[in-house]
């Protein structure tokens, strides 16, 4: 027999605009009694070039290396076996931006031995306090949209290495405005600012933001919401998709 607590969001349409990397906050929404879409708005290719080798023999002398994304982890991880490297390879240590982030690094064999209390780059930038010996060499993996915080925040100067790049996915939008379109009310997830500009290109125009219950993993993806003019509805403590959807729940469930 299903419990009271299983139907909290009996009746409720939840979007995922992001790739999720695991099936755990889909199916939460599911045991919830939600109905699940998912539309990715965003998609990320990896970057191959010539000098892979050359970049990737610094990262292996690097003092740290910083991941700030599971998307740079899975294009490093490809970079790793197209190169036939393992994390016995690098001496420096490892610095990541999420839990789930530092999850898929020790997936690959390595410690994480830095995780900022807030998982954001700005507050990674006020944390992050190598020693002086450490700072010599500091290479941040970044994507092709990136902001500068990082380079422009942190007291030292670091490398940066481009290993994938960001781009629309055109195929997501015309198949999530029907779906708004035919809904009541749903609730739409962001976890970047990149979903946020796509979506606020070409799906706002189409279905106002009043119309859609607005939810985003943490302040800075918040803060691109409200420049495009929308109202952030729920904002999670913990910056990961499945402590946003929980507080979906909260926020949104049926008081049974």
């Amino acid at each position: 027999m299903s419990s009271n607590r299983s139907k909290r969001l009996d009746g409720e349409t939840v979007i995922f605009t992001g790739t999720p990397k695991s099936n755990e906050a889909p199916a939460f929404v599911e045991r919830e009694g939600g109905t699940v879409y998912s539309y990715p708005l965003i998609q990320v290719r990896s970057i191959h070039e010539e000098d892979d080798e050359i970049h990737m023999k610094r990262c292996e002398q690097a003092t740290w290396l910083i991941f700030t994304s599971q998307s740079s982890v899975a294009s490093f991880r490809e970079k790793m076996e197209r190169l036939d490297r393992t994390a016995s390879h690098f001496r420096g240590k490892i610095a990541a931006v999420g839990t789930k982030t530092a999850a898929a690094l020790e997936r690959l064999g390595f410690t994480v031995s830095f995780i900022p209390t807030i998982f954001s780059a700005d507050v990674f930038v006020k944390q992050f306090a190598p020693t002086k010996e450490e700072q010599v060499d500091v290479v941040f993996l970044r994507g092709s949209l990136a902001r500068s915080i990082l380079r422009d925040g942190l007291p030292f100067t670091i490398k940066e290495w481009t290993i994938y790049e960001t781009v629309a996915n055109e195929s997501s939008i015309e198949p999530l405005i029907e779906t708004l379109r035919q809904t009541t009310d749903p609730t739409v997830l962001f976890a970047s600012p990149s979903a946020v500009d796509v979506y606020a290109a070409h799906v706002a125009p189409h279905v106002p933001w009043e119309r859609v219950t607005v939810a985003a993993i943490g302040h800075v993806t918040e803060r691109a919401l409200q420049r495009k003019g929308a109202t952030v509805d729920i904002v999670p403590e913990t910056y990961t998709m499945i402590d946003l959807v929980r507080q979906v729940a909260k926020t949104k469930g049926r008081q049974l």
